[in-house]
């Protein structure tokens, strides 16, 4: 039985029926010409999530991505050193002993998967030289931006071992902007710290502040609701955090700071989340909650899938594909 098929006859109640009303709302809304923003905290990226979203972005169901920095790098070094990862299967049972011990084989350990140190420095010195270059001429970017362009040499390009799975590639192929808050939160913002402070980098201008990613988020948003101008522009939240209320900002930004008051709010909003709700989390509020913000309407479509996005988000993207 095809997957669709079988979340057809099979999601029928609570997250299982939630998560089909989002995929149905998804797809309405992509055949309508509408555009989506993919919002993705947690470590999705470790998980492989590119397995499945590179192919998303290829057919044209994700048109622009906020992610957080770990996210980000973790989707490049997946691709240079992937195989080189340990599976722990039982990592609940591990004591504080095992976990130093980890350290000192220089394993960082991610839930069940462990990153061998050695991959986060297999392009420092590419990034450190890219930065510094940029600092001579002047050139500002996104932290994607910068990622990617040492990943397109051709030295690096060849050491990558499945860059049809890489979600970094298939937004980059397909003109799909990345936005990256807070990208100082990961292992390539700390490097890019110590070598500014080392002086091997020059400055801090080289890549773009938080601010000056969400004014480009804003520029991306008018465009996309000009082109889809009845659809709008629906959101798909994975996990929380800062890579969700960053971008979903740009909306109650241009309508409140900016004074444009008629401009439409997100048109849909989905979200897959194992956070509970609590007194001041984000992560785990309920939609409504937004509306207050001005971040959705009374009348946008919102679902809120309380389940592991590691089992969700693939299995939305592929009955979307149509698999």
């Amino acid at each position: 039985m095809r997957v669709r098929s079988f979340i057809d006859d099979h999601f029928l109640h609570f997250n299982s029926r939630e998560l089909v009303r989002a995929a149905h709302a998804w797809e309405q809304h992509i055949h309508r010409g509408g555009k989506v923003l993919l919002s993705m905290a947690g470590a999705m990226s470790t998980a492989r999530i590119g397995k499945i979203l590179a192919r998303a972005l290829d057919e044209g169901l994700v048109h622009a991505i906020s992610c957080t920095g770990a996210n980000l790098e973790e989707d490049a070094f997946s691709q240079l050193a992937g195989s080189r990862y340990e599976a722990i299967d039982d990592w609940r049972a591990l004591r504080a002993e095992d976990e130093a011990a980890l350290l000192a084989r220089g394993m960082n350990r991610v839930t069940d998967t462990c990153i061998p140190e050695t991959v986060m420095r297999d392009i420092e010195q590419e990034l450190i030289d890219r930065w510094s270059a940029c600092c001579d001429t002047g050139e500002r970017a996104l932290p994607a931006q910068h990622l990617l362009a040492v990943l397109n040499e051709p030295a690096i390009a060849a050491r990558l071992e499945r860059p049809s799975e890489s979600w970094l590639l298939a937004a980059s192929r397909n003109r799909v902007p990345i936005f990256t808050p807070g990208w100082e939160d990961s292992t390539t913002g700390n490097m890019f710290a110590a070598a500014v402070w080392r002086g091997e980098v020059a400055h801090h201008s080289c890549v773009a502040a938080g601010t000056e990613q969400m004014v480009e988020l804003m520029s991306w948003y008018l465009d996309a609701a000009r082109e889809g101008s009845d659809p709008g522009v629906g959101f798909f939240q994975i996990g929380g955090g800062i890579a969700g209320d960053f971008a979903i900002c740009a909306v109650p930004t241009l309508a409140q700071d900016l004074g444009m008051t008629s401009l439409p709010r997100w048109a849909w909003f989905a979200q897959v989340s194992d956070a509970v709700t609590s007194y001041g989390g984000y992560s785990g509020a309920v939609p409504n909650e937004k509306i207050t913000w001005g971040k959705l309407d009374v009348a946008s479509p919102k679902f809120m899938i309380e389940s592991d996005a590691t089992i969700v988000v693939p299995l939305i993207l592929a009955w979307l594909l149509g698999d």
